[in-house]
Formats: structure tokens, sequence, C-alpha cells
């Protein structure tokens, strides 16, 4: 299982120094939340703050817009230093234009889903895509409840590759720590975003180790 710390549950005043701490504490990626007011009723940080905090760290940035118009945004997001971007289905970008263009900047593209979208939304663009995140909360806020009951579109999205001979990993965010992660193990996750689980551990690299454990 692949660690990916939310940098949305770290001390914002120190977010270079949080970076380093989660890479000593060997996370796999950083999960950076975007989020624009509008899309969701939260606003983060943008794109210069990434590119602020990219030096920090050789893992690879796992970049969520949480935002309406991912498609006129992801130039600026692939500028700051993104390996990953994914964008929620629901958006109001064109939803294969926003692939394309993600792509065409050399960054990985990835379909996001909020708790009350199936999974089949998401079947018309497997071919297209690098990486499925199905929000295991709604998105907006961090520190809330794991919602088991997300975990069969996991599956869902499996049997679907599986059927069509391809490979996506797929990512749950929301609520992971040690006592929801065998959960998300069991319904075939690859990637789990974990905040405060981690942050706020007295040792992040035990809980992150730990976490990574899980088969």
């Amino acid at each position: 299982m692949k660690i990916a710390p939310s940098l949305l549950s770290c001390d914002f005043s120190k977010m270079g120094e949080e970076i380093v701490r989660m890479d000593k504490s060997g996370a796999d990626w950083m999960h950076l939340d975007i989020m624009d007011g509008h899309f969701v009723p939260n606003i983060t940080f943008g794109a210069p703050v990434i590119k602020a905090v990219r030096k920090y760290t050789d893992k690879p940035f796992d970049v969520h817009l949480m935002i309406s118009n991912p498609l006129k945004y992801a130039d600026d997001f692939a500028d700051a230093g993104a390996d990953i971007i994914t964008f929620h289905i629901e958006c109001d970008s064109d939803i294969e234009k926003t692939i394309e263009k993600i792509r065409s900047r050399g960054v990985k593209p990835g379909l996001v889903i909020k708790p009350k979208t199936p999974a089949s939304a998401v079947f018309p663009y497997l071919d297209k895509i690098d990486l499925v995140l199905v929000m295991t909360v709604e998105p907006g806020f961090g520190g809330q409840s794991f919602m088991a009951d997300m975990l069969p579109k996991v599956t869902k999205i499996k049997d679907e590759c599986k059927k069509r001979g391809i490979e996506i990993p797929v990512e749950v965010d929301g609520g992971i720590g040690e006592a929801t992660i065998e959960l998300a193990a069991k319904a075939g996750v690859d990637i789990c975003v974990a905040g405060t689980a981690v942050f706020k551990a007295d040792d992040p690299a035990k809980v992150i180790a730990n976490l990574q454990s899980i088969k």
C-alpha cells in the first residue's frame, strides 16, 4: 500500500518542513488538496504555493483539484511541479479536453468521484487516465470520518479494468488511518491518502510503515 500524506493536515506555516518530515518518515507521495471555495466550501492554496514547496522533496506531487474549472488551471499546476493531477468528474470543464491537456504537459491525469457519484461515471475514461481517486468523505475539509460504504466502488472500478485488460491504480481519500486501512486494502485500494493519522502522530514514520505494511 502506498501512503500519500495530505498536506491539508499539516502546519501551513511550515509546509516545506512538514514535507521534509513526511519524506523522511517514508511517505510514497505528497497529496496536495486544491480548493477554490466554489466547487467545495473551502479555500486552501494554489499553484504558487506548490511551486514554492516543490524543492523540498523528490517524491511525486499528487495534486487533487477540487475546483470548478480544472481545464483553465491545468497549465499552472503542471508548471508548479505536479506529477499527477486528479480532477473531479463532477466539475464544469470538458473531461476529455482536461485529460488531454494534463497529459500534453507530461503529467499523469486522474479522475476523482465524490461519495454520491457512482463508479460507472469513470468507466468511459478508464483507457485515458492513470489514476482513479474515490472520495471516502465529502470533499472540502480534513478530519472527517471514513465512509466504508464507498469501498464497493473501488472493487467495481478494479473489475472493469480487469475486463478491459488494463491496470489503473485506485486511490482513496478521507478518514484513512490504522483502524480503516485494512478495509481499503481488502477492497483493492493501491494508494491511501492519510492526513490527521500521520501529521498528528507522535511517530509518523512508525504510522506510515504500519499503513504501508497492510496488504
